[in-house]
């Protein structure tokens, strides 16, 4: 008889069938939320050595990059059906119900199938019991529609919360924009851009491709630099990138090093902080056609490889950024690209919302004073400085900017409004570039110049 029933079980029991693109989408959730991993690194390694078709690598796209995005919309949703503090479940039970919510209110998937094939996932990765419990929260919130979820948020009087749940932003990176914006519809449409999809920008490299080049490929040209085009295709199979002639990076970041290189002179020029590089490459290249010298530095020797992979041939330095002011080597123009919150570029590193913190903000902008400290020692008397940021936040752009002004009166401030492309409008804030993703539809970059005094 028992026998019987153990064979009967094992005919009942069907093993778990995810597909492909579903699973690959959790190992990658896994290691973005767990591991500390940038999705805009692993999954493009991922999908190079899948031999996925564009539907399944579509698929896998969007529900990474979607569900990292709108993770904090779905947790508000899921919180209230579990029977458990949400902080307190299983992480593999939350990545995974992330991954079914996203498919069930911003995709346009069935419900039942939704429901069905996320739960495969969770019976392959965390096991029957587990999966079990996915279901039930999974089916708990097909019962209601997106409609019926989210119209209590209309009851909320106070924007920050409910911009906080609706774009799924954290309450500060909320209340930071409406420090800088002073408009809740601004900021309205500043967090809901963050949370589009980018189409990959690819940038020439003067001496080895021109923006021309791009076009011919199918590019369509960037509307304010002039090295870069918009690609909807996969920028890893094109033959200018396995030969590095072109880069990706975004319209933005082009538009820094191109202003940068606009107001600098001399005859030698150093990234302060240039890894993993894409400033780097167009800087170089640019001045070695104006026969300038130009050298990278970075204080991670991987990145600092990746810079020598794009500086066709120009010195690398790995160096702490703090300590080149002590070199008794001097430049005529020095860029600092200084790490920071990187809040400007939540469309393309999603994750960097849940991961940055106000704590993290006060060591980054004191690392960001120590490295224009030691930026200005190495600076030849008439030199110019760039001080950039992915992030418009006031601690990182325009606090920073009053602090070198009060601290060093060998410096001027360069306005850059005469280094701007001309068709690039409300794009400054106190002399410096300031961007915003849905005014420029690129990265909410920020630049500020300075010359140092001769005398």
């Amino acid at each position: 008889m028992v026998k019987f029933l153990v064979e009967a079980r094992r005919n009942t029991f069907k093993s778990p069938k995810p597909d492909a693109a579903r699973l690959l989408a959790f190992d990658l959730l896994t290691e973005v939320n767990r591991n500390e991993g940038y999705s805009n690194l692993l999954l493009p390694q991922a999908l190079n050595a899948s031999k996925m078709d564009d539907r399944d690598r579509s698929l896998v796209t969007e529900l990474l990059y979607g569900t990292i995005r709108m993770q904090g919309k779905h947790d508000w949703v899921l919180s209230q059906i579990s029977d458990r503090s949400w902080s307190e479940v299983d992480p593999g039970i939350v990545d995974i119900c992330r991954l079914g919510v996203h498919q069930i209110h911003e995709m346009r998937i069935p419900d039942h199938a939704a429901v069905a094939a996320t739960v495969e996932v969770a019976r392959k990765r965390i096991g029957e019991s587990k999966a079990s419990f996915v279901n039930a929260l999974l089916r708990s919130v097909t019962r209601k529609s997106i409609e019926e979820w989210f119209s209590p948020l209309d009851l909320i009087s106070d924007h920050i919360e409910r911009f906080c749940i609706n774009y799924s932003h954290p309450e500060w990176i909320v209340s930071a924009y409406y420090d800088l914006l002073k408009d809740w519809d601004e900021v309205e449409s500043a967090l809901k851009i963050n949370n589009e999809a980018a189409t990959p920008t690819l940038v020439s490299w003067p001496g080895h491709s021109t923006q021309q080049d791009l076009i011919d490929i199918g590019g369509e040209p960037t509307e304010f630099s002039p090295y870069g085009v918009h690609w909807k295709g996969n920028p890893g199979a094109l033959d200018l990138i396995k030969a590095r002639k072109i880069g990706v990076q975004d319209e933005g970041s082009q538009l820094v090093a191109e202003v940068f290189a606009k107001a600098a002179d001399g005859s030698s020029w150093l990234d302060l902080c240039a890894g993993p590089g894409g400033k780097a490459a167009l800087l170089s290249s640019i001045a070695r056609q104006r026969k300038i010298r130009f050298t990278a530095n970075e204080i991670s020797a991987p990145r600092a490889e990746l810079v020598s992979q794009v500086v066709h041939g120009d010195r690398v330095l790995v160096t702490d950024g703090r300590e080149i002011g002590s070199s008794s080597e001097k430049f005529d123009a020095i860029l600092i690209d200084a790490p920071c919150t990187g809040l400007g570029a939540l469309r393309r590193r999603p994750e960097v919302r849940w991961r940055r913190t106000l704590q993290d903000l006060r060591a980054l902008t004191q690392l960001q004073r120590e490295l224009v400290d030691s930026a200005i020692q190495a600076l030849n008397p008439g030199g110019v400085l760039g001080y950039a940021t992915c992030s418009p936040h006031l601690a990182e752009t325009s606090i920073q900017i009053a602090d070198i002004k009060k601290k060093h009166s060998e410096l001027q401030q360069i306005p850059v409004d005469e280094f701007l492309p001309a068709s690039l409008d409300h794009a400054t804030r106190d002399g410096a570039m300031s961007l915003w993703t849905h005014k420029h539809g690129t990265d909410a970059m920020y630049l500020a110049l300075f010359r140092k005094d001769i005398g």
